[in-house]
């Protein structure tokens, strides 16, 4: 029989990758699919990987040709699909389990022309976290819509994150052009030529980002990959003013801004690397694409891009090189530290390279710095309960500008409207800047205030204000740090009243007040099952529990044993572990979430009230774990036995970092960094033990983690002089970067003065990190 889906899979010179890819899609639950492998001349073993695989399934076909590029290679698959529907998935990325399916049962209802999904971006070291890019196309589910009427579907400029009704593509006779950026010239028009399009805020695809930077969009200086990279712009821009489209004008917009922050901006940061050679070619080729942008979208370009567009268009190498370094090395970090401009005390010049020539052709006002510039920033770094006493540590200033000791600071807890002024302790931390100064504070809230806080239906935030001489500014307090203000912790400040912070709809930082929760009450383990023992409130009526899987959405209702309003629950991990179908296909891991759920449609998620630390349970290779999410409600996580760190400390007397945790299966530690622009690494080795229960201490003198030659960042004095992830690495030699439990997490970040510099312990995306500044 015919299969449904076609699914095409290039592939060049991608061994390490391509099993893993192929182990996604084979695990789909969408089943009824042939995969078209198309091996572009690989010069590597990748052809062996999946000509094995395809002695193994019958879903999946090898095509060999000799090496033509992405594009070609995807137009040769499309020749030999067969299917109704088509997608197209990229030989060193991933398919979350369900993807497929929930695309083309979208079309079966829809009838849409394509149907694209969310994606994911990850590598071993920084783990999963979202694709920015993808962000607002996706944000929500947009079923039976247009670009003309979403225009924000215009970013979507992927090819593999869509599944595609074959008789659309035939249709309109699609091609990928033999250049690299093939994707946008195909994306946009077939989003133009859709009767309808589904767009799914759920995750369908993985986008891998590597360590080495080897693949198209992170490689070093190369004038071909940025020729391709204009030829695609032009495509898309001559498709936009063809006239063959009716009502353009928004989108035609919305394309000429995505250039000029996304494509504009990366031949202007080439200048850092170009050689000597090649300026001049980079000069033309900058300038064909600038020259195609709409003058109404350059003016209202950020003052940094109008400055290299100034200099660019003057041939001013020399200064498009010192923009383009003082950019690349993260000198807009934090905005450019503000100078006072001549002849006026309280107007400012943005710091940047050529602002004191006078000789330059970028005109002078492209310095100015408006006064709608300098806004109130602020950070939370650390949250954390002393007793019954909730501590937030942060910072506040005013952008661009130095914070001296004349400044004030006050901050107020809004409360249903009403102001409560706070108590605030200010001290010297290093600003956006890199600068010591006076930008520290912390507020304590002690019970009596806490008390205060409404329902959770109104969460409390922190209003700011902020004095700097002249100028006075205000906000809420926003800016969640990694560490315990990404996790923050809860507690009691009664019987009946939990307080738990976190951000809140407009990711400002907020105090939620819940009395009486949904919650469980303690959590442990019997050798074949989870117990989970909880409490519901008075007005939830006939309550029922019900777990569910937080990517696919599936779920059942468990059966609940009651005393009054506490109940207890058994969990076997038999079926969890059996059931061995991961949604997430890099980390190998499904999330379950618990809600109880009231007659009339009442749904409460299950808080955790359990103490803090984690209920684990491995058998068979699979890890069971029972842990907080980041707003401190329940998950329950079944996946591969990784590594897990539980706690960290440093050892004041011997300034020794130890992590512990358990479940090392054997592993060796070490604290690794990547080498800029490699897959090559460094190592420090740690001196690890394991108690008998299977608990590993993985020690190391924080000494040992200073790089012994230490070259600062003049322009960038926030950047890391060394980026450390603790990883373990198995008997057979594979590493993976040691995973942060989220109790852990939230008792994070940590912070130590050595030789000079500080190094701090936090958490990203899941695995831990010290970062030496």
């Amino acid at each position: 029989m015919t299969p449904r889906l076609s699914v095409v899979v290039p592939f060049y010179n991608v061994g390490d990758y391509i099993g893993d890819c192929l182990d996604s899609i084979a695990r789909q639950t969408w089943t009824d699919f042939e995969a078209i492998l198309v091996d572009d001349g690989s010069p590597d073993d990748s052809a062996a990987i999946a000509k094995d695989l395809c002695s193994r399934d019958s879903r999946f076909r090898i095509v060999e040709q000799d090496n033509q590029g992405l594009g070609p290679a995807r137009n040769t698959g499309v020749r030999h699909a067969q299917g109704e529907y088509l997608t197209f998935v990229d030989s060193d990325d991933l398919v979350s389990r369900h993807g497929f399916e929930r695309l083309v049962r979208s079309l079966d209802e829809t009838g849409s022309s394509f149907a694209g999904g969310n994606a994911r971006r990850f590598n071993n070291s920084a783990g999963v976290r979202p694709s920015w890019i993808h962000g607002l196309p996706f944000a929500k589910n947009r079923i039976a819509s247009h670009v003309l009427e979403s225009p924000d579907l215009i970013l979507d400029r992927m090819v593999w994150n869509k599944v595609y009704r074959r008789s659309f593509w035939d249709e309109y006779g699609y091609e990928f052009p033999a250049i690299r950026y093939e994707d946008y010239p195909v994306t946009l028009k077939a989003h133009l030529d859709a009767v309808t399009v589904d767009a799914l805020a759920a995750p369908v695809y993985y986008w891998r980002e590597r360590e080495s930077g080897e693949s198209i969009t992170q490689q070093k200086f190369q004038l071909s990959n940025l020729e391709d990279r204009v030829r695609s712009a032009e495509l898309v821009m001559d498709l936009i003013d063809s006239g063959a489209y009716q009502g353009l004008g928004e989108i035609r917009r919305r394309v000429h801004s995505h250039f000029t922050q996304i494509d504009m901006l990366t031949l202007v940061m080439a200048f850092g690397a170009v050689p000597p050679a090649e300026e001049q070619n980079l000069v033309l080729l900058a300038c064909r694409l600038l020259e195609r942008l709409d003058n109404s979208v350059l003016v209202r370009a950020h003052s940094y891009d109008r400055i290299q567009h100034s200099a660019l268009r003057a041939g001013d190498v020399d200064l498009l090189r010192r923009l383009a370094h003082f950019r690349n090395e993260g000198g807009l970090r934090g905005g450019a530290r503000a100078i006072p401009k001549a002849g006026s005390r309280w107007q400012f010049e943005h710091n940047y390279p050529g602002v004191h020539e006078q000789n330059t052709a970028v005109p002078r006002t492209l310095y100015e710095l408006p006064k709608k510039d300098l806004t109130l920033a602020t950070t939370v770094q650390r949250v954390a309960w002393q007793d019954d006493v909730l501590s937030l540590h942060g910072t506040a200033e005013i952008r661009h500008l130095e914070t001296t000791a004349s400044s004030s600071l006050r901050i107020a807890l809004v409360v249903a409207g009403n102001r409560i002024p706070l108590p605030v302790r200010r001290y010297a931390a290093t600003d956006s800047h890199g600068d010591s100064s006076l930008v520290g504070f912390e507020v304590r809230l002690d019970r009596r205030l806490l008390t205060k806080l409404a329902d959770t239906a109104a969460p409390a935030h922190f209003a700011v204000r902020m004095k700097s001489g002249r100028l006075r500014e205000h906000g809420k307090l926003r800016g969640q740090r990694a560490g315990s203000p990404g996790w923050p912790p809860g507690n009691w400040i009664d019987e009946t009243t939990w307080v738990q912070p976190g951000p809140g709809a407009d990711g400002a930082f907020v105090l939620r007040k819940m009395v009486d929760p949904c919650r469980i009450t303690s959590a442990e383990q019997t050798s074949d099952a989870l117990v989970l023992r909880g409490r519901v409130p008075a007005d939830l009526e006939d309550p029922r529990l019900q777990v569910t899987r937080a990517l696919s959405g599936l779920g059942q209702v468990l059966p609940l044993e009651w005393s009054g309003r506490d109940f207890s629950v058994r969990i076997p991990f038999g079926p969890i572990i059996a059931e061995t179908s991961p949604d997430d296909p890099f980390t190998q891991r499904t999330t379950w979430a618990f809600r109880m759920l009231g007659s009339g449609g009442d749904e409460r998620l299950l808080l955790w009230t359990a103490g803090d630390q984690a209920v684990s349970h491995l058998d068979q290779g699979r890890l069971v774990t029972l842990t907080r999410s980041t707003g401190g409600y329940v998950n329950l996580h079944e996946g591969p036995a990784r590594v897990v760190a539980q706690q960290a400390e440093v050892v004041a007397e011997s300034n020794e970092l130890r992590i512990a945790g358990l479940l090392t299966g054997g592993a060796a530690f070490s604290w690794r960094r990547f080498l800029e622009d490699s897959d090559e690494h460094l190592d420090v080795a740690c001196r690890s033990t394991v108690s008998a229960s299977g608990e590993w201490v993985a020690s190391v003198g924080l000494s040992e983690l200073i790089p012994d030659e230490v070259v600062a960042h003049s322009v960038d004095p926030l950047a890391s002089l060394a980026d450390w992830v603790l990883f373990a690495t198995a008997a057979d030699g594979s590493a993976q970067a040691v995973q942060c439990e989220p109790f852990l997490a939230s008792r994070l970040p940590i912070e130590v003065e050595q030789g000079g510099h500080v190094a701090g312990i936090r958490p990203h995306a899941g695995t831990l990190h010290v970062e030496v500044r």
